[in-house]
């Protein structure tokens, strides 16, 4: 994916790599949590990770937002600029 980026935007190699080693801790631990629910519930691993998916996807994605609204702007608020979202220095 990082090949796929305009040579004038790509990211350097360390903040790629930060930025899909969250990405992939986060499958990690979706993986080993549906394993862990569904010897808890005797349900089918591959449908728990579906509900967790989507619930990921809806609930998740709703309460990221707001909470990097809410902190963003209590960054600009504050003139934090080392805690800006995006900015690596």
């Amino acid at each position: 994916k990082r090949f796929r980026e305009p040579k004038h935007e790509r990211r350097p190699w360390r903040i790629w790599f930060l930025d899909t080693s969250k990405q992939a801790i986060g499958m990690l631990f979706i993986h080993f949590a549906n394993v862990y629910l569904s010897d808890l519930t005797g349900e089918d691993p591959c449908s728990l990770y579906l509900i967790n998916f989507l619930l990921d996807a809806t609930l998740g994605m709703l309460i990221i937002y707001i909470g990097i609204r809410a902190v963003s702007s209590i960054v600009e608020r504050q003139q934090w600029e080392s805690l800006r979202f995006g900015e690596y220095g």
